[in-house]
C-alpha cells in the first residue's frame, strides 16, 4: 500500500493528463491485486471436498452449465471466480455420448484404473463407483441413468469382463477394466464367484482411496432416487458412512441412525469413504483379512473389523461414533431413506415418516437377480428397452377382487394369511391360463399379504418395525419370480407365459399407442341380457363375455382382437373352465406348480416353512401346515 500512496502523491503534483493516466494505472493495480487474491483463495479451497466445505459461489455458477445455449454473458462474468475444481474438463466426454460406430475401441490397457482415469470423472473430489459383470448390464444402465438424470456425471463403472466393458464403452458410459476375467453369466448369492466379487469391491476401495478422492461405492442392484451428495455433505467429519440392514427405525427424521440402537448388520451395498488415514487403514486391513481367508463373506468381514471397537460417540449431535481402531469416525445412514428391500418394498417406511428416499437396495428378497429386477420394475424405477412395453401378442390384465372380510377382519395369523393368498392365487392361475390360451403377456395384479416373509421364525411381522397389516407385498413373497421368468422346457411345461409387474400400465415409459389400444371385457352370466359369446362391442366400448367359457369360445371371440394391445377383464372369477386338450392342461398344471414358493417361518418347528399350493382348492382338507418330518419337506407335487 506504500507504493500506491507514493504513486498518488507523485500524480497529484503532475499535469492533468498524467493524473488521468496514473489514476487508470492505480485502479488497475487495485483490481488486479483483488483478482490475484481471489484466485489464490479459490485455488486453496479447491482441494477441499465439496462434501466437507461447499463454496458459497457454487450453486450460482453451476446453473449456466446446465444449459450452455443461454446466459453466456452471465457465465463469462462469473467464471473467473469459480474454484478450479468446478471448471469443466474439456477432455471429459459427456455420459451417453457414444463413440462413432465406425471408430475403433482403444486397447484394453487404456481402461486400466489409474489416478488420471478417476481424475477425468471426479467432481468436487467425489467419485461414485459401481461394478459388475455383463449379466448385470441392465442394472448398470439403470444405475447410470438415475444419476445422470440428477445431473451427476462424476461416476465410473468397473467391468469384470471385457464383454461388459465393450458394451458400456459403445454406450458412452465411463468404464474401467477391473482385470477380473469373470464369467459373463449371473452369479448366485453365496457362490464362490459371489464371494470373489465381494473381494473385488474391497480391492477397489483400497486402490482408489490413495488417489485422494472420496468414494461413494454402490452395488449394481440398487438405484439412486435422489442426489445423495448434499446429504453426505452434512457429515464432513465422517470417515465412513454406511447403510445397514436395520428394519426397526431408530430415528423418525432424516438424521443418522442412533448407533447404540442399531443391532442389524452394516450393509456394504451403499457406503461412502473419505480418503483419511483411518479409512485407508480400515480398507487395507479389511482387504488383507479377506485375501487371507476366502471363506469370509466381505460384509461379515467389514462388520467384524469395524466393530472391533464401537464407541464412544464422536459428539452429542452428529450421530457419528468412533469405531474400528478408535479413531475412525463412522455414521450409519438412516434405513428409512437409504432403503433396504424391507424398509422400501415391505414397510414403505419413508412414506409413513413422510420422508423422501435417496436410495433403494434390493435386499430382503427371495428370487435371485430376476426377483431384484422385478421389484425395481414394480417400483417403476427400472429402465427397460422400448420393446419391453410392447410385447408381441399384446397384454392381458384383470381387476382382482378380494372381500374385505378376507383382507382385514379377524386376527392376522397363518390361517388368515393363507386364506387371502389362496383367494388371489386362484384368480391369478385362471388369468395365466387365459394368457397362455390367447398368447398374451399377463400383467400381474397387486398382491396383498397379511404376514411378512423372512428366513427365520417370526410372529407375522417383525416387532418394532413399521410393517402394516395387510400390506402390498412383493410378488416374490409368494411366487417364484425367477421360475416364472425362466424358459422352462416346452415339451414338459407347455408354452411359456410372459408376465409384467402390477404397476406396468402406470409406468411413464409406457408408449401412448399401447395404452390407447384397449379393450375392456365385462364378465357376465350366460343367458342374461346382452351376454353371449360374440365380438360385438357396445357403444361404450365394452365387450360382454360369458363366464365359464371354454377354450374354443375364447379363441373364437378374441381372435378378432389380436390387434388390440391391452385386454382387461373385469374379473377372473369363474372366467375359464379349462383347456380342451388334456395334454396341454397337464403341461400347464406342471408349470403352475413350479410357480409358487414358501412362506417362512413357523416358530418351534423344524422345518418351519409352509409350501404354497397352486391347486389348494382341489384338496378339501388342505391346511397351511409345515412339513411334519424332513421326509415330507418337498413341494406339493
Amino acid at each position: 500500500m506504500g507504493i500506491l500512496r507514493n504513486a498518488y502523491q507523485e500524480v497529484t503534483s503532475s499535469k492533468p493528463l498524467f493524473v488521468a493516466i496514473y489514476a487508470t494505472v492505480v485502479v488497475g493495480i487495485v483490481f488486479s491485486s483483488f483478482y490475484v487474491f481471489s484466485a489464490v483463495y479459490s485455488n486453496n479451497n479447491s482441494s477441499t471436498s465439496w462434501l466437507s466445505s461447499p463454496p458459497s459461489i457454487t450453486s450460482y455458477v453451476d446453473a449456466p452449465y446446465l444449459d450452455r445455449s443461454s446466459n453466456y454473458s452471465q457465465l463469462s462474468t462469473f467464471a473467473p471466480l469459480m474454484p478450479i475444481s468446478k471448471l469443466p474438463n474439456k477432455d471429459t466426454k459427456p455420459i451417453w455420448d457414444a463413440p462413432p460406430r465406425n471408430s475403433q475401441i482403444p486397447p484394453l490397457k487404456n481402461f486400466r484404473l489409474t489416478k488420471q482415469l478417476v481424475e477425468e470423472r471426479v467432481k468436487d473430489n467425489v467419485i461414485i463407483v459401481t461394478f459388475g459383470n455383463y449379466a448385470f448390464m441392465d442394472f448398470i444402465l439403470t444405475w447410470v441413468k438415475h444419476l445422470t438424470d440428477m445431473g451427476l456425471s462424476n461416476l465410473l463403472v468397473g467391468a469384470m469382463d471385457t464383454k461388459l466393458l465393450e458394451a458400456l464403452y459403445w454406450k458412452g458410459i465411463p468404464v474401467f477394466d477391473m482385470g477380473s476375467h469373470m464369467s459373463t453369466s449371473d452369479v448366485g448369492w453365496g457362490s464362490a464367484t459371489f464371494h470373489k466379487m465381494g473381494r473385488e469391491k474391497v480391492i477397489l476401495i483400497d486402490a482408489i482411496l490413495p488417489f485422494g478422492y472420496e468414494v461413494l461405492m454402490c452395488d449394481t442392484d440398487m438405484v439412486w432416487l435422489k442426489n445423495p451428495l448434499p446429504y453426505l455433505a452434512r457429515y464432513p467429519d465422517a470417515d465412513v458412512l454406511t447403510s445397514s440392514d436395520q428394519v426397526v427405525p431408530t430415528v423418525v427424521d432424516d438424521s443418522l441412525e442412533v448407533w447404540q440402537q442399531v443391532g442389524a448388520a452394516y450393509n456394504i451395498g451403499v457406503f461412502h469413504w473419505r480418503p483419511t488415514e483411518s479409512s485407508k487403514k480400515l480398507a487395507k486391513e479389511w482387504k488383507e483379512m479377506l485375501l487371507a481367508d476366502d471363506k469370509i463373506w466381505d460384509q461379515n468381514g467389514f462388520n467384524d473389523i469395524v466393530r472391533k471397537q464401537l464407541g464412544p460417540s464422536v459428539d452429542g449431535e452428529s450421530g457419528l461414533v468412533y469405531a474400528f481402531d478408535g479413531t475412525l469416525r463412522l455414521g450409519i445412514l438412516p434405513s428409512s431413506i437409504f432403503c433396504s428391500g424391507h424398509t422400501y418394498f415391505v414397510q414403505a417406511m419413508y412414506q409413513q415418516l413422510r420422508l423422501e428416499p435417496y436410495a433403494v437396495h434390493t435386499t430382503f428378497q427371495y428370487a435371485g437377480t430376476p426377483g431384484k429386477r422385478h421389484r425395481l420394475r414394480e417400483a417403476m424405477v427400472f429402465y427397460d428397452p422400448p420393446e419391453y412395453y410392447d410385447a408381441p401378442g399384446g397384454f392381458l390384465s384383470f381387476k382382482p377382487s378380494i372381500p374385505k372380510s378376507l383382507l382385514i377382519e379377524g386376527e392376522h395369523n397363518l390361517e388368515s394369511h393363507f386364506v387371502v393368498i389362496n383367494y388371489q392365487m386362484k384368480q391369478i392361475r385362471t388369468a395365466l391360463a387365459i394368457a397362455s390360451l390367447l398368447n398374451r403377456t399377463l400383467i400381474m395384479p397387486p398382491l396383498w399379504c397379511r404376514l411378512d416373509r423372512l428366513w427365520f421364525p417370526h410372529p407375522g411381522v417383525l416387532e418394532g418395525s413399521m410393517t402394516r397389516q395387510p400390506f402390498l407385498c412383493p410378488l416374490d413373497h409368494v411366487f417364484e419370480v425367477n421360475v416364472m421368468l425362466k424358459d422352462l422346457p416346452l415339451e414338459e411345461f407347455g408354452p411359456g407365459i410372459g408376465i409384467r409387474e402390477y404397476s406396468f400400465l402406470d409406468n411413464p415409459l409406457m408408449p401412448l399407442h399401447v395404452k390407447q389400444s384397449w379393450l375392456s371385457v365385462q364378465l357376465c352370466q350366460d343367458g342374461s341380457q346382452d351376454c353371449h359369446a360374440s365380438n360385438n362391442i357396445s357403444s361404450s366400448g365394452l365387450l360382454k363375455f360369458p363366464k365359464r367359457s371354454n377354450e374354443e369360445t375364447f379363441k373364437t371371440v378374441f381372435s378378432a382382437f389380436k390387434h388390440i394391445k391391452v385386454i382387461q377383464f373385469s374379473s377372473m372369477q369363474d372366467a375359464f373352465v379349462g383347456f380342451t386338450n388334456k395334454e396341454r392342461e397337464e403341461k400347464f398344471r406342471r408349470r403352475m406348480k413350479q410357480y409358487v414358493g414358501i412362506w417362512c417361518c413357523v416358530a418351534s418347528h423344524t422345518p418351519g416353512h409352509v409350501y404354497y399350493d397352486m391347486y389348494w382348492d382341489e384338496k378339501p382338507s388342505w391346511k397351511p401346515m409345515p412339513p411334519q418330518t424332513p421326509k415330507d419337506d418337498h413341494p406339493p407335487w
